[in-house]
């Protein structure tokens, strides 16, 4: 007997009508579905967004944890077993689901699930289904053009730490800071030094029926908001070399990483 195919299925950010028709036409399949849960107790985001659109899981049907950690001793034991879970189903000839927020490429669980099962099975057919995710839907949402004509964009999750923000705004004319909630009274500090508050915006749970928008990120202080957060920054002031031929011209004091971004 053949093996089943695994599939990353993207059912966008929390907006129902965000999902792409080839991910819709996809769970109404004879298929194993699973699903991301942060623990035994936790509901799945994923899930929830299916069944808003109208889907009903199949009585085959179960939940994957990947805990909120950064061991990663801790994750890789959770990987493997969702990896062996999926091996299991797959074995006996059945095609397995696996429904993720937003875009399976991108911050995605699905990737370390899909890397884990390939070193144990090589044999396995792998198929992502791409989706939007979560800072396109936001930005389509605050009326937040992303970039423009020849705009640089740096997308990154917030843990990378004040310095790393402060430098990017620098070399980038947009930021995309994703799940800001640890430091997000740190942000708007470094937001309100700069004098970029008014050129920020923050959502939660962006196309969700829980959806929060802020336009004053500075009224965020000291407040605790969702892990399904980001925030978008554009930087008005950020110099920008001479165009070459419809490139920019390499800066003399960042050559290096000009050469990369415009390549």
């Amino acid at each position: 007997m053949s093996s089943g195919k695994l599939y990353g299925v993207s059912v966008g950010p929390g907006d129902p009508d965000l999902m792409t028709r080839r991910a819709y036409a996809l769970l109404q399949e004879s298929a194993y579905w699973t699903y991301p849960v942060r623990n035994s107790k936790s509901d799945s985001y994923a899930l929830n967004i299916a069944t808003r659109a109208g889907l009903s899981p199949p009585s085959d049907h179960c939940a994957l944890i990947f805990p909120m950690t950064h061991d990663e001793s801790k994750l890789g034991k959770f990987r493997q077993r969702a990896a062996e879970k999926v091996l299991e189903v797959l074995s006996t000839g059945n095609d397995v689901m696996f429904l993720v927020e937003g875009d399976a490429s991108t911050y995605s669980t699905f990737g370390h699930l899909a890397r884990h099962v390939i070193d144990m099975d090589s044999s396995i057919e792998i198929e992502t289904i791409a989706g939007v995710s979560s800072f396109n839907a936001a930005a389509a949402r605050l009326q937040f053009p992303l970039t423009e004509v020849d705009d640089k964009m740096a997308v990154i999750p917030a843990n990378y730490g004040i310095e790393t923000i402060d430098q990017l705004l620098n070399d980038f004319d947009t930021l995309v800071l994703m799940k800001v909630k640890p430091l997000l009274d740190d942000i708007i500090a470094l937001l309100e030094k700069r004098g970029l508050v008014e050129h920020a915006a923050f959502i939660e749970k962006a196309g969700s029926l829980e959806e929060r928008v802020v336009r004053d990120v500075s009224t965020l202080k000291g407040q605790t908001v969702n892990y399904l957060s980001l925030m978008l920054v554009k930087n008005p002031d950020h110099e920008r070399g001479e165009i070459l031929r419809g490139c920019r011209k390499k800066s003399t004091d960042n050559s290096k990483q000009e050469s990369v971004l415009n390549a």
